[in-house]
């Protein structure tokens, strides 16, 4: 385990873009409306686990379980159908009777995809009427990829990490005129990805009125860190400075962590994480630049730490992958260690995500 004190906190990283309001846009009823065209749509539950806490020594710990989200198990279901559904708003709202299918019908979106970002893509594509064409790396389990194929999407295998399936998929929409819809963003690309993160608001909508007390801290898992960041963002506006949000990353893709030891965005190296949706080694630089400056603490996990608390959760009837549970592997480990932070003890209640449901790949 390796855990950093963020000391850009408030500040954000030196000589990078300035950060501007507009970035992330938290408003959450906006994101819920425009999510409501998606006929697929609905909430998933936050549950309170006494029995984990007790074990680990906390007071409470609340788990927002985005396995059931939309039937595509995950939390991604959010990010790719809702960038989707804000390009197809304008059309439906003008054609009030056409059906759904009909709005984007000439468009073909392309993304690199670990699994879950795909998956959310092909389903919003197919809801409105567009084609998707995801790129996979040769290590993404073929599930994910027959997954794909049943939500419609076309699937090509290239690359032998993310990082190279995703410059392939850049190399596709630049040669076809295909729209790239990442989940990653990087100098000159923003957009689609604020998108995609403006559809994670949704969680943090459906956690105000599920939670009954706000929380001293908050454990977000992160691959490239959409999620942790649009979380990170609903936190801020529910709970203000209250929480203390710490990012969590598999050891062998710990590009967020590494980019905050450097003061800017940092390629990660190492071996192929189990944590195979966490496995990134290139940060979204937008998603960077909001934690650098709202996250309190960045740590990372072994995969033997993440398969561990996969498979103890497993027995409590939260049964998901080594990468939905690496934010509560990164609590796990953390209570369990010498290693502490501010007011982590008996008294705090903490909140964190399950982020997809369990497969075949799960260990």
């Amino acid at each position: 385990m390796r855990i950093n004190t963020n000391p850009y906190r408030q500040k954000g990283l030196p000589d990078q873009p300035n950060f501007e309001p507009g970035d992330i846009v938290v408003n959450p009823e906006a994101a819920v409306r425009l999510m409501s065209l998606c006929p697929a749509a609905h909430s998933t539950p936050t549950v309170s686990s006494l029995k984990i806490a007790e074990q680990i020594g906390i007071a409470n710990l609340y788990v927002k379980d985005e396995r059931g989200r939309m039937g595509l198990g995950s939390f991604k279901a959010l990010g790719a159908a809702f960038a989707i559904a804000k390009q197809a708003a304008p059309y439906l709202e003008s054609n009030p009777d056409s059906a759904p299918e009909n709005a984007l019908r000439d468009k073909t979106f392309v993304c690199a995809s670990a699994g879950n970002h795909g998956l959310s893509m092909a389903a919003g594509a197919r809801i409105f009427g567009a084609t998707a064409v995801v790129y996979l790396s040769q290590t993404v389990p073929e599930s994910f990829a027959e997954k794909l194929r049943g939500k419609g999407a076309t699937v090509i295998r290239e690359g032998h990490d993310y990082e190279a399936s995703m410059v392939a998929a850049r190399q596709a929409a630049d040669l076809k005129g295909w729209q790239l819809l990442s989940d990653s963003s990087w100098l000159g690309y923003s957009e689609p990805a604020r998108d995609v993160m403006e559809g994670y608001l949704i969680i943090g909508s459906e956690m105000e009125h599920q939670i009954p007390e706000p929380p001293t801290h908050v454990f977000l898992q992160a691959g490239v860190g959409g999620l942790a960041a649009g979380v990170t963002a609903m936190c801020r506006h529910l709970w203000q400075e209250g929480p203390k949000i710490v990012i969590v990353e598999p050891e062998d893709a710990p590009c967020l962590i590494d980019s905050i030891e450097a003061g800017k965005p940092s390629r990660a190296h190492g071996a192929v994480s189990n944590m195979g949706r966490l496995d990134c080694k290139e940060p979204s630089h937008l998603a960077l630049r909001y934690l650098a400056r709202e996250a309190d603490y960045f740590m990372t996990i072994s995969d033997t730490e993440a398969k561990a608390t996969c498979q103890w959760l497993a027995e409590q009837d939260l049964a998901s992958t080594p990468s939905g549970v690496a934010g509560i592997a990164g609590l796990k480990t953390l209570c369990e260690s010498d290693d502490t932070i501010d007011g982590l003890d008996q008294t705090a209640i903490v909140l964190a995500i399950l982020s997809e449901e369990a497969t075949s790949d799960a260990t």
